[in-house]
């Protein structure tokens, strides 16, 4: 299925968006910067916009869960990725949240957190760039108009709560990064380097089981109790309380410095940390890193993943699997996990990969090839 008003992939013209900016992002500088390198672009290709500022914590969320979003073509998130985390999470509570997330939505890097923009940058074909130069290519992108469908991660947690997201879950290292870079958000996205060797002088060790369901395994037949809420059915899970069925792999080791659910390339704009390319549809990317591995080896990952070559030193401690469900049971509340750079409390959670199930503006039409690639665009007429 493709967005009601986007025939064959491409936004209208002339086209309307919705411009949601956080202008406390990043530096705190992203309203100088889209007027002085977003506005012009728009203005030259005829896409007209109204600009709304984000006042305070789920301000977004709450504006598209009101909108009335037959007004606009696309909605155009600038900031880090929390807030397009906000603005899908807001799409997807509302009554009509089938045809809403189909809503083509743009990522314009304004934050310290630029992962889904850094992502759809190296699809389009673009070498890893930052700040400015990143920022240039996306709203060239939105001018060009072509759109792509992207994967959605539904997560459930032991506490009730349903939630989406787009880019990815970490647990431990990972995570405590993004609590503790806080205080140096100022500093743009340099405050994650700042954050990781603060974290590297006191390692963490992380309690819990995880267990996956890797790519390519078929269940003799479906889960009896899989869960019913509103939205998208997650066929692959069955309640937390439950044992997860006896075709997924329980990890045996329950000793880890981090845990990273992906759904993209990029974990940040400087940070390629899945090299191996954009997920399929349906697929998603599952790194963990056990105990054992020393200060030194952690430290040449993270420094290798700036270019995409930490796969290459084959670190015994490191391991990547092809997913499309997991679940995540941690032994206490010591640390917390990172929704799409938000935080959120420590306790079970399990999600599941729902394929092409958003639109993006992107450099490529192509919708990711897999399993199941329903929503991707039809072919191109002659």
């Amino acid at each position: 299925m493709e967005p009601a008003d986007c025939p064959r992939g491409l936004l209208p013209r002339p086209c309307r968006v919705l411009v949601l900016l956080n202008p406390r992002g990043g530096k705190g500088k992203a309203l100088q910067l889209f007027q002085s390198h977003v506005q012009p672009f728009l203005e030259e290709a005829e896409i007209t916009f109204k600009l709304i500022l984000t006042e305070r914590k789920n301000h977004a969320r709450e504006l598209v869960c009101a909108e009335e979003l037959g007004h606009w073509d696309a909605l155009a998130v600038m900031s880090g990725d929390g807030l397009m985390h906000e603005v899908v999470n807001g799409l997807m509570e509302r009554p009509d949240w089938e045809t809403a997330i189909q809503k083509p939505l743009c990522s314009l890097p304004g934050g310290s957190g630029n992962a889904l923009a850094a992502s759809v940058n190296h699809y389009a074909g673009y070498e890893q760039v930052t700040n400015e130069d990143l920022l240039i290519n996306c709203t060239l992108l939105l001018c060009r108009r072509r759109l792509s469908p992207m994967n959605l991660l539904s997560l459930h947690t032991a506490s009730g709560l349903r939630l989406y997201s787009v880019l990815s879950l970490s647990w431990g290292f990972v995570a405590d990064v993004d609590l503790e870079s806080e205080k140096y958000r100022r500093l743009g996205e340099i405050r994650f380097t700042v954050g990781t060797f603060f974290r590297l002088a006191s390692l963490r060790i992380y309690q819990g089981q995880l267990a996956y369901l890797p790519v390519g395994t078929v269940a003799s037949k479906r889960p009896a109790s899989t869960l019913v809420q509103k939205g998208p059915v997650d066929t692959h899970l069955v309640p937390l309380e439950e044992p997860v069925p006896s075709h997924w792999t329980v990890v045996p080791e329950q000793d880890f410095v981090l845990v990273l659910v992906l759904l993209h390339t990029h974990l940040s704009s400087e940070l390629f940390a899945a090299p191996m390319g954009r997920c399929e549809a349906g697929v998603m990317h599952l790194f963990y890193v056990r105990e054992g591995v020393s200060r030194a080896a952690l430290l040449r990952l993270f420094l290798a993943m700036q270019k995409g070559k930490h796969m290459e030193l084959d670190c015994p401690y490191l391991v990547h699997v092809p997913v499309v469900a997991f679940r995540l049971e941690p032994r206490s509340q010591r640390g917390v996990f990172s929704v799409d750079g938000e935080l959120m409390v420590c306790e079970a959670v399990q999600g599941q990969v729902h394929p092409n199930y958003l639109w993006m503006v992107c450099g490529s039409r192509d919708a990711p090839s897999g399993r199941d690639s329903r929503r991707g665009p039809p072919p191109e007429e002659p």
